[in-house]
């Protein structure tokens, strides 16, 4: 089969491989429909040290199941289904709590023995616990938004959630990728009725104000720090909702935030060590929050919504390619002409 993998800094390359195979009794073998490119994969696009031996990208993906260990129960062979970003047994305590990411019997693809899902292909462990069940077929038109499921569109909701919003709540999403685009149209989905985006491009902070941003901001730094304080009449806000991951982000989020609110970070940190002393977070009762978002948890939720057409996640796709076409992929997202990536193996 052919699959993606990461040789260095820029370089990917789509390559020839054997075709996965059962390993335990709890595997399934799935053949996949459509996965993506993530805002998370441009960090090891930009850092990853040159290697000899490439390493698989790629964990968001839908599919149609080829071949079920003997210990798989609750699919079968034909089903369409969809992945969360982690494989999780959803059983152990952790995955009982809503914690499907620190799964005891868990992991994350294109790691170890995992191939990832930027391929024709994948071995899927703890398949029972992992794998949702779609009731559509593979050439519906809704598998952009199903798709959104594995991965950012629950990290969004995640974000939201884990800030306790309100209709009360005032709210500033940093980030106008995928994610942040998900985490406005969660917050509004949770009840929130002011929601401000800062993001500087046209095109995502449109698709951002029909998702239910009231207030965009395209200001970076201390302007944006004084833009939300001037659009909050100097108080900050509740909540923010940290979607870039990068110290800088974090430096904002600090800087609009109001006394006893919340900040939720769900962009992967790039940085070891952050401002959380008396001085920042603690004097004035602010909350850290966020992390992995434990999206297995939440299909169920949000499924619905998305089989009736009353949200439509799918939309921050706005460029579909084959899986070769995968390296001009990841150069389009870097160079931000594209939002998110769709690949159709």
């Amino acid at each position: 089969m052919r699959a993606t993998f990461l040789y260095g800094a820029g370089d990917v390359r789509v390559e020839t491989v054997p075709d996965p195979v059962l390993q335990r009794p709890t595997d399934a073998i799935v053949r996949i429909v459509r996965s993506c490119i993530c805002g998370s994969d441009l960090h090891p696009y930009h850092n990853l040290p040159a290697s000899q031996q490439g390493t698989p990208m790629g964990h968001e993906f839908l599919g149609v199941i080829e071949d079920l260990g003997a210990e798989v129960s609750g699919l079968r062979r034909g089903d369409l289904v969809v992945a969360p970003f982690a494989y999780s047994d959803n059983t152990c305590d952790l995955c009982r709590e809503g914690l499907h990411t620190s799964c005891r019997n868990g992991g994350f693809w294109a790691a170890g023995d995992v191939g990832g899902a930027q391929a024709e292909a994948i071995r899927v462990p703890q398949a029972a616990g992992t794998l949702v069940k779609l009731p559509v077929g593979e050439e519906s038109e809704l598998l952009p938004s199903l798709l959104t499921l594995a991965d950012v569109y629950g990290t969004g909701y995640h974000a939201a959630k884990q800030a306790r919003l309100t209709s009360r709540t005032t709210v500033a999403v940093i980030g106008d990728g995928a994610v942040g685009l998900m985490a406005v149209l969660s917050a509004r989905q949770l009840g929130a009725e002011r929601i401000i985006l800062m993001g500087r491009h046209d095109d995502r902070t449109k698709l951002g104000v029909d998702y239910g941003a009231t207030d965009v901001v395209p200001e970076r730094g201390a302007e944006g720090v004084e833009k939300v304080r001037e659009l909050t009449g100097g108080q900050g806000v509740h909540a923010v909702l940290e979607a870039v991951g990068y110290r800088d982000a974090y430096d904002t989020a600090f800087g609009i935030v109001r006394p006893g609110g919340v900040i939720s970070r769900v962009g992967v940190p790039q940085y070891e060590e952050a401002p959380i002393g008396f001085g920042s977070l603690f004097g004035p009762n602010i909350t850290l929050t966020g992390g992995p978002a434990p999206v297995r948890a939440y299909i169920d939720d949000l499924l619905p919504g998305v089989l009736e057409g009353a949200v439509e996640p799918g939309r921050v796709f706005d460029q579909t390619i084959g899986l070769e076409q995968t390296p001009g992929g990841y150069r389009a997202m870097n160079e931000r002409t594209s939002v998110k990536v769709l690949i159709r193996p």
